[in-house]
């Protein structure tokens, strides 16, 4: 068994299908990612005609030109679903001449490897934005075995992307389940005020012995600083002991309640200007409440008290004048439960995705190995 070399172009063809008599709606719409899928669309599509619109059918690809914009990735993606998808008319959009001799989902894995990235990246051209054109994509030079080792590979790569959507399915009932199960707890207890289970706390890095330095960041968890720290000069931050809670006040920029609890397992430091404060943890779990600040509904409630002209802030006397129904502990924990199966199935998925993205590379190269040792 041989390998197939050839320009790409011999293999592909662009599709110019407009969505002119407006049979797909803004439902159909979508956009593409650096992950290489289709996402659907951000973009405000009132007023906008669709009619432009390019039609992406089932086993087609689109791409978008600029690469500038991307850092190191190409925009691309390939339909792999049974639906048909409109896109920018500023995209292209191209399919396989000939599936017995070229599967889409081989060639899909061709362009999701990091060499493929950085093929596009170098030969993209311009001044103001640099762009990866049609006649650039029909000028790569690809090798190929015969469709029956294609098909093998193809289905190493199916094995895997079917079990993450299996994942991330559960992943979603699962944190239905959660959410459903703290929406409960509102209506199953009367609301107190929470000043009555929180206590704040300034414990000061007076000895400067802690130099482990941590934000809180938007997607409410602690992180590393985003700008540079003297690690010598700690003496005023405020330390932040295992299970205790540090929220920024500010909210205007963050658009969230900015918290996170630490579950290090041992002590950290943040800025002076935080928060940080524990529960009375025989009434109130702090990972529960964790929970409770997760929600977007909290968000939209510390944003709409926050106060300020220069500078809105949600403080520490507007915590506490917070409503919060509390379950019993062993309700609590359940519900914390619940939502550390989700987190532990997410890392799970992301930990696939990984995988993934590492694997197609692996198994090009496997796939052309075999074809040229037969």
């Amino acid at each position: 068994m041989k390998l197939n070399k050839c320009k790409l172009g011999t293999l592909i063809r662009q599709v110019n299908e407009k969505n002119s008599g407006l049979k797909y709606g803004i439902s159909d719409v979508k956009g593409l990612s650096i992950k290489k899928i289709f996402i659907d669309t951000k973009a405000d599509l009132n007023g906008v005609s669709l009619s432009p619109y390019l039609i992406v059918k089932p086993e087609q690809f689109a791409y978008v030109t600029i690469t500038s914009r991307n850092s190191d990735k190409i925009t691309l993606g390939y339909n792999d679903s049974n639906n048909t998808y409109i896109v920018s008319s500023s995209y292209i959009v191209f399919e396989v001449i000939d599936k017995k001799i070229l599967d889409p989902k081989y060639l899909y894995m061709f362009f999701n490897r990091p060499e493929f990235d950085r093929y596009a990246r170098f030969n993209s051209w311009g001044s103001a934005r640099e762009a990866f054109s049609w006649e650039d994509m029909c000028d790569i030079d690809i090798e190929f075995p015969d469709i029956e080792v294609q098909r093998k590979y193809i289905k190493i790569y199916e094995l895997l992307t079917n079990n993450l959507e299996s994942y991330k399915c559960e992943l979603d009932n699962l944190k239905l389940i959660s959410e459903a199960s703290l929406e409960k707890m509102k209506y199953k207890y009367t609301p107190k005020k929470l000043g009555n289970y929180i206590h704040r706390v300034d414990n000061r890095n007076k000895n400067n012995e802690i130099r482990i330095v941590k934000g809180v960041s938007t997607s409410k968890e602690f992180r590393d600083p985003t700008s540079k720290v003297n690690r010598n000069e700690l003496s005023s931050y405020k330390i932040v002991k295992p299970r205790e809670i540090s929220f920024v006040q500010t909210t205007h920029n963050e658009k969230v309640f900015a918290n996170a609890i630490n579950e290090f397992g041992f002590d950290i430091v943040v800025t002076s200007v935080n928060e940080v404060f524990y529960t009375d943890e025989d009434v109130l779990l702090p990972e529960y409440l964790s929970l409770f600040f997760a929600r977007k509904e909290f968000d939209r409630y510390a944003r709409f008290n926050s106060w300020g002209s220069a500078r809105e802030t949600f403080t520490w006397e507007d915590l506490k004048e917070v409503d919060i129904s509390i379950p019993t502990i062993n309700e609590q924990q359940s519900i914390v439960n619940l939502f550390d199966s989700y987190k532990k199935r997410k890392k799970m998925c992301e930990n696939i995705s990984k995988l993934i993205g590492t694997i197609c590379p692996l198994l090009i190269n496997g796939s052309l190995k075999e074809a040229s040792n037969e």
